[in-house]
Parts: C-alpha cells; sequence; structure tokens
C-alpha cells in the first residue's frame, strides 16, 4: 500500500497538503520564524500523528470490549534536540482514562497493544526516540 500525498506551497511560508481520506490542512509557522502561524507546524503535526494513531487503536479496542469510559485523552510531551536539525530524542505519551467504572487492566491491556502491536507511528517513533508511556487512571 502506498500513500500519496500532495503539498502545495500557498505563498510566504504555507502550504496546504491533502490526505488521502479527502480532507487538507495548512502547514505555517509562527510569526517569529517569518510565517503567519494559520496552520499546524510540521514537527507538531508528527505528535498529533502518533497520538491520532495509537487512540485510534485503543478506542477500537474500548469499542470491543465493550468497556464503559466517559473520558479518554492523550498527552504528548516531546523534547527537541538543540542543534540543527532539530528533532525529537525524547517522547512521553500519557494516556488519560476518566469514568466511574474503569476496567483498569483491560485498558492497559490496550494500551499496551497499540504500543506493542498495532501503532505503526510508534514504531516510526521508535527508530529516532527515546519513548516513556504513562497510564493514568481517574474516577
Amino acid at each position: 500500500m502506498t500513500n500519496h500525498i500532495t503539498t502545495k506551497w500557498l505563498g510566504n511560508m504555507a502550504f496546504e497538503s491533502n490526505n488521502p481520506s479527502g480532507n487538507t490542512l495548512i502547514i505555517d509557522i509562527a510569526p517569529e520564524d517569518g510565517g503567519e502561524g494559520q496552520g499546524y507546524r510540521p514537527k507538531a503535526l508528527m505528535l498529533s500523528s502518533l497520538a491520532g494513531c495509537s487512540g485510534l487503536d485503543v478506542a477500537s479496542l474500548i469499542k470491543k470490549m465493550k468497556l464503559e469510559v466517559e473520558e479518554f485523552t492523550i498527552e504528548t510531551i516531546a523534547d527537541l534536540t538543540e542543534e540543527h536539525p532539530k528533532s525529537y530524542n525524547k517522547v512521553t505519551i500519557e494516556y488519560h482514562f476518566k469514568g466511574a467504572n474503569l476496567a483498569e487492566k483491560k485498558l492497559q491491556r490496550a494500551v499496551d497493544l497499540s504500543i506493542d502491536k498495532y501503532c505503526g507511528v510508534m514504531e516510526m517513533f521508535r527508530q529516532f526516540a527515546t519513548l516513556e508511556i504513562k497510564t493514568i487512571f481517574k474516577k
């Protein structure tokens, strides 16, 4: 399977990028870097991809296991290297589950399956960064 993405320059520092889903997004940089801050920043978008990929795995497993979850949030915190080209060298991924009747062991299993087996973006991140995974449960 091949993904083909077209990214078109819109002028100044902005680009429009499509997706196989037919949706588009704008990529831009901060005004202090010469952009207009009207779009997603490329490196931050990688973190959204990571959280989205793993989140979809976990959401699918929540449905399959018929688990009760009121709220599910993923916090992704990444450290950039100081030198250019700046890249992520450490990424913390926190899975936050909130609910009155959380099946903690099953939810942890869903997270583990995503991390170890299903999430391709997680596997790509492993090639260049140290990953720290945390699972937090709240009533």
